[in-house]
């Protein structure tokens, strides 16, 4: 089998009214994405899914098609889409960085191998541990009122676990886990995420008042970088710390592990450049005694489909007691997909189908193009 073209389609799909996100690194209404199908000459084509965000990575749809076009196709055109681990090798030698650009397309491989075995991406990777992928949906930063009718809908929905956006100023931040802690009652657990947001002092105060919240975990209080303040701070409070802005490489996860900074490690495909590289960082946690969940950058449908065939096949990305975020799709007017993915709450299940085990709708892809 051989690539034949590597094609790369920009999207922007709105979030839904009322789902819009606003956390410690802005506002988000509008998700630009590049859908990615990879062809062979056996008639097979693997889906992959860049969520580019220049936030993030410095990746744009912009950037993701030039590097695409000019710097992976190039280097893979002619190759057996199977050979994932050399594919991989080929893509990090051909460009730096750009991992969101890089995993779409990995990701497409993994497709392509399931299919022409007529197996899910998680039985090639050794096989389920589990068929649910708990979830928790996230109360974004709005104020009081906004923050308590949104954690009210998500419980109605039937979730069992919030996670609520802090990170912008830690009087409001305070006030808005309380709040959303009244909602929920005692039961549901509840995590924070600050997306980097409070400086070192201000994540020892805030953690510190908010103790008697009894939080299942603090996600990045403190920007990426600094593993002996994360790692002080890991000492001075009970509350369990994860990393997610702070672990993109395999490097990352050693130094983390090495600096005993966290207590779990945030992995999706996006954020590492692939699958591969994702079930690297597992082993780093499996090494360093350390739990996994799955994060999120509100992927679609292809990218989401990715998150739980990863999620599926590793008992040290525990999901049962860290709830994973492979939740975009609830927040999106479409996930491009024929067959929408069955996310709960308050579980999600693993595609079962060949490859990742899903199949783009064209007419949504047409509807939501932004190259036409």
């Amino acid at each position: 089998m051989k690539i034949t073209q590597i094609e790369a389609i920009p999207v922007c799909v709105p979030l839904k009214p009322g789902m819009t996100t606003k956390t410690a690194h802005g506002e988000h209404a509008t998700s630009p994405l590049v859908i990615v199908r990879v062809h062979t000459d056996q008639g097979i084509t693997g889906l992959g899914e860049a969520t580019v965000s220049i936030l993030w990575t410095g990746e744009n749809q912009a950037t993701a098609m030039a590097v695409i076009r000019d710097c992976i196709e190039p280097v893979l055109l002619g190759r057996d889409p199977r050979d994932i681990t050399a594919i991989r090798r080929a893509m990090e030698l051909a460009v730096k960085l750009n991992p969101f650009t890089r995993a779409a397309v990995e990701m497409a491989m993994w497709d392509i191998a399931g299919k022409a075995v007529g197996l899910p991406v998680y039985q090639l990777l050794g096989g389920k541990v589990r068929d649910l992928v708990r979830i928790k949906l996230v109360v974004w930063a709005r104020d009081i009122a906004g923050s308590r009718r949104m954690a009210e809908q998500h419980l109605a929905l039937g979730v069992t676990c919030v996670k609520v956006k802090t990170g912008l100023d830690p009087v409001t931040d305070i006030a808005r886990v309380r709040a959303v802690r009244e909602v929920c009652g005692p039961e549901i657990p509840i995590t924070i995420d600050s997306n980097c947001g409070w400086t070192i002092q201000q994540a020892h105060y805030c953690l510190r008042e908010l103790q008697d919240v009894k939080l299942l975990l603090a996600e990045q209080p403190i920007p990426p970088g600094d593993h002996a303040g994360m790692a002080e701070l890991r000492r001075a409070t009970s509350t369990p710390l994860m990393a997610d802005e702070s672990i993109f490489t395999l490097q990352d996860a050693w130094l983390l592990a090495n600096h005993r900074a966290v207590d779990v490690f945030s992995i999706y495909p996006g954020k590492h450049g692939g699958i591969s590289a994702t079930t690297d960082i597992v082993a780093i946690a499996r090494a360093a005694g350390l739990r996994c969940t799955i994060g999120s950058n509100l992927e679609l449908g292809v990218g989401t489909a990715a998150m739980l065939h990863v999620a599926a096949a590793f008992p040290e990305i525990d999901v049962d007691a860290f709830p994973a975020d492979t939740i975009g799709p609830l927040y999106h007017e479409s996930d491009l997909l024929t067959q929408p993915l069955n996310l709960g709450p308050p579980s999600a299940f693993v595609p079962d189908g060949p490859g990742l085990g899903v199949e783009i709708d064209e007419h949504l892809l047409e509807r939501y193009r932004v190259d036409r």
